[in-house]
């Protein structure tokens, strides 16, 4: 039986082991160590940032990040419903509001056109979210929300080495936040960075990552904040991964562009768009779409490959069509086609670093016996795969 097929596995053969053995052998190994500091100020050369601050994950990168804005109580944030849920529950945990936008149909990002018609007087914030290897159109997000006095936030999680008009993501707007999870092109297991220009809004991130200590009053508090640190050891592993950041951005590349010669005769599916007017695709992950030709959804395409020995993982779920929101009253009566149509319709094959380019033949030659019995396609197909 042949072995299964993550879909995700991250390389680690760097300097990963040498950097967490310095840790122990010198014994800082919580977040008082030296490279955290030095992860922060790395990464934030790396994307064209002033100040960097290292989080535990990127959750609540993105919740420390809005907590740091101070945007009015009850007011609006407009982001893309087609995302995770981390992008809503840190607006409504800061005690904001969630305003979605639907989604491209090319690109799977935030549709920018449908941005300004859900801007009210109440409106405080855009988020933009960078989506599977393609950037949000940043300049005309930013033209937007100069014009109408909105805060910025930048949401670069599956972003790490993108740029948009040649211009890094995790470089755009009021503050910005990635995550470091192990399916990222930079992991420290778990983990996650604020990045900013303003010394005053990085300042308030550090308090709010470490219990809003004082200085000299430690243990005297005006505000509530989070124990949301990073150690030591996660930011050594990320330090050793940050040094190949531009190698890892290639290697994706590489993946992609493999995938999408190997998928692209294949009937039936539609795959990623290999670059924009403003980005080349960096394929964070590789995304198939299921035409309405092919007899069943995304479900039952990821079950007939897992079957098959190839992992995938389902495109997100709409934020408007989640339960947990819907229970809080918001989203009553909305409805965007694009985003519920990727949600059904869309999933992810294996797109780890570490995938080997058989692996990637073998994900390729299995969705083409999944999807090729509904398309007359699969010897075709397959035949290529096998070449």
């Amino acid at each position: 039986m042949m072995d299964f097929i993550p879909v995700n596995e991250p390389l680690l053969d760097g300097n990963e082991k040498k950097y967490l053995a310095q840790c122990i052998d010198t014994g800082w190994v919580s977040s008082e160590g030296p490279f955290v500091r030095s992860l922060e100020e790395m990464f934030a050369a790396r994307m064209g940032r002033r100040y960097g601050v290292a989080v535990s994950n990127g959750t609540v990168a993105l919740e420390a990040a809005i907590a740091a804005l101070e945007l009015p109580q009850g007011s609006e944030v407009i982001l893309p419903t087609f995302t995770i849920i981390s992008c809503a529950a840190a607006v409504i945990r800061a005690g904001l509001v969630p305003v979605v936008v639907d989604a491209d149909p090319a690109t799977w990002n935030m549709n920018v056109d449908r941005i300004e018609e859900k801007i009210t007087p109440r409106t405080s914030a855009i988020m933009a979210v960078h989506i599977y290897g393609l950037p949000v159109p940043m300049a005309p997000l930013l033209e937007i929300a100069e014009r109408h006095g909105l805060k910025v936030i930048e949401d670069a999680a599956q972003a790490h080495g993108l740029c948009c008009q040649g211009r890094p993501c995790g470089s755009f707007g009021d503050i910005s936040t990635f995550s470091f999870y192990p399916n990222k092109l930079v992991t420290t297991g778990e983990g996650g960075i604020i990045l900013t220009d303003d010394p005053v809004l990085a300042e308030r991130c550090r308090s709010l990552r470490n219990l809003c200590f004082q200085e000299g009053k430690r243990f005297l508090h005006e505000e509530l904040g989070f124990n949301f640190r990073m150690s030591n050891l996660q930011a050594a592993l990320g330090v050793a991964q940050l040094e190949r950041l531009d190698e890892f951005a290639s290697r994706k590349r590489r993946m992609g562009e493999r995938y999408s010669a190997l998928l692209s005769q294949m009937p039936g599916i539609t795959l990623p768009v290999p670059a924009t007017p403003h980005a080349d695709n960096i394929y964070w992950v590789y995304g198939v779409v299921l035409d309405e030709s092919i007899g069943f959804d995304a479900e039952e395409a990821m079950r007939r490959l897992s079957a098959l020995g190839v992992g995938t993982r389902p495109f997100f779920w709409p934020m408007h069509e989640q339960p947990v929101l819907r229970r809080l009253g918001l989203f009553a009566g909305e409805s965007y086609p694009v985003a519920e149509r990727l949600a059904r319709r869309g999933f992810y094959l294996p797109s780890g670093l570490a995938l080997t380019d058989v692996q990637i033949e073998r994900a390729a030659a299995a969705l083409a016996s999944v999807i090729g019995p509904q398309t007359g396609s699969a010897s075709d197909v397959s035949g290529q795969v096998t070449a």
